[in-house]
């Protein structure tokens, strides 16, 4: 709700048809909580170290105990893990993909459930918005395929990228010096930037069309007809929050399969 309060607080409903701070990173930045050892502590820390005890909250009290019949909490969790172990490990890396599933999983669950957070009552913020997360995240799958890439194909890994013998020599260059940039530079990039501006998109409209709904309806005895806007923008916001939710679970599994690709293409490197 600090959202709203922070979207809303100086609207002028006579004269704009949608509220907004003067600011939009009001959004996104939470005041200090506390300090630990000179480390500010914000509610996205918090946010951020609760996303991941809920994620392996639920993978621990979903696996621990194998039923013959499980409940429909443990035959959930269990769906899941069959959808990253087959539906991503498996599909794209293949039999090898049984030592990466626990990152894919620990991935996949985690930025599910900060996706999540959009939605969530009460917390209504998408943690993987704070653009530090989704950066880290893609380091991790970053380091992984170029260790692997390194591991198995010595430097060949990078001479067969710059000079790729399967194309016609005069465009070799060419093709070569766009591999080594997508390859070395742009996948952390792309991968971090295109969680990061769904979640923070989502997380603007969803705001603002929600809190503008809300104070355009209070303000109709004062503005009259013009208030009936907020009908308007409320709809909008509630398509938005159902959109919101397939939204949240499509960039974790995007991120999770793009993670998935990129280390098969590291292990299969001369595929």
């Amino acid at each position: 709700m600090a959202e709203l309060i922070l979207a809303t607080g100086e609207c002028d409903v006579a004269n704009e048809v949608i509220c907004a701070p003067a600011n939009v990173t009001d959004l996104f930045e939470f005041p200090t909580i506390f300090t630990i050892g000179g480390l500010d502590i914000s509610r996205t820390e918090i946010l951020m170290l609760f996303a991941a005890v809920v994620t392996v909250s639920i993978l621990y009290f979903g696996l621990r105990q194998q039923q013959l019949v499980p409940t429909k909490f443990g035959a959930a969790v269990e769906g899941l893990v069959g959808f990253v172990r087959d539906g991503v490990g498996r599909d794209v890396i293949g039999p090898e993909s049984t030592k990466f599933l626990p990152y894919l999983l620990s991935l996949f669950m985690f930025l599910l459930v900060a996706n999540l957070f959009e939605i969530t009552p009460l917390i209504n913020f998408p943690v993987t918005s704070r653009m530090a997360i989704p950066v880290a995240l893609s380091l991790i799958t970053y380091w992984i395929f170029m260790f692997l890439g390194f591991a198995r194909n010595n430097f060949r890994y990078l001479i067969d990228t710059v000079w790729p013998k399967t194309v016609p020599i005069g465009l070799r260059w060419l093709v070569g010096l766009i591999e080594l940039v997508s390859v070395f530079f742009l996948r952390p990039l792309t991968l971090a930037v295109r969680l990061f501006a769904n979640m923070v998109a989502g997380h603007l409209m969803l705001t603002l069309l929600l809190a503008s709904g809300v104070v355009f309806v209070a303000a109709i005895p004062d503005i009259g007809l013009k208030g009936t806007v907020g009908i308007f923008w409320f709809a909008l916001g509630i398509f938005m929050f159902l959109l919101e939710i397939l939204v949240a679970v499509l960039q974790a599994y995007i991120f999770t399969l793009l993670s998935a690709i990129y280390i098969e293409s590291s292990i299969h490197f001369e595929h």
